[in-house]
């Protein structure tokens, strides 16, 4: 695989750990990140050290794949795993999503069958709420998310946010193995997401990472990553 292009034909960014496995763990950042986060490249590698292939993934107008930042939305994320997902047809595929990418796997992994297993780590499920509480008083076209200066807060994304609200109602038609990872220290999604998540999903496992914040930094990700893998080799005989 030397090229992934979404539906606009734009080039997404990745990272292939391959190994003899015979699943791909697709790996999915949060709103302003990219495939090269600290908890994405620990995750790889963990997964890679138990004999798991893994595809860390940029969506379109993050880090290196192509497009404009100012289109990157919920939807248009839900469409970008899409076409990873075609890019690996005929293959055992799981999702991994983190904050906003949780989200996203959600959303796709409700109604395509071709997610075997889905993780949410810090995941959104609340995506209005998380919206109005980070960028609620800024004013998109004028102002950065975070302070980004290449993360512009644009129309389209706070719309998309509205418009789909809440992945509750999603989160209650997942039929496949779920894990939930949570940092109790989380502010920026809290973890009042993930345990709305499980109410909805009951069969769906869920992990409090005592003290981990958003991004899982320092020791948190390497606890995280442990607890990733280790779900995924106990769920195997049930995916």
């Amino acid at each position: 695989m030397s090229e992934i292009r979404n539906a606009l034909g734009e080039t997404l960014d990745f990272s292939l750990h391959e190994t003899e496995s015979p699943e791909l763990i697709l790996i999915g950042h949060g709103v302003t990140a990219n495939k090269d986060r600290e908890w994405a490249v620990t995750l790889s590698a963990e997964l890679e050290k138990a004999g798991v292939s893994s595809l860390r993934f940029s969506f379109s107008g993050n880090g290196s794949s192509e497009g404009r930042f100012e289109d990157s939305t919920v939807s248009k994320e839900v469409e970008d795993l899409g076409a990873v997902l075609d890019a690996f047809r005929g293959r055992r595929l799981s999702y991994v999503g983190h904050s906003m990418g949780a989200a996203v796997g959600v959303l796709r992994a409700s109604n395509d069958d071709r997610i075997e297993r889905l993780v949410s780590l810090g995941g959104m499920v609340d995506v209005q709420d998380f919206a109005q509480r980070k960028f609620g008083e800024q004013v998109p076209g004028r102002d950065f998310m975070w302070d980004k200066p290449e993360c512009p807060l644009s129309q389209a994304y706070l719309d998309d946010m509205a418009a789909i609200g809440s992945v509750a109602e999603q989160a209650a038609r997942i039929r496949v193995p779920w894990l939930l990872v949570h940092g109790t220290a989380d502010t920026v999604v809290l973890p009042r997401d993930s345990e709305l998540a499980k109410t909805r999903a009951p069969r769906a496992e869920l992990i409090a990472l005592e003290g981990a914040d958003h991004v899982f930094s320092g020791e948190a990700a390497t606890l995280m990553a442990r607890a990733v893998s280790d779900w995924f080799s106990r769920s195997a005989t049930v995916a």
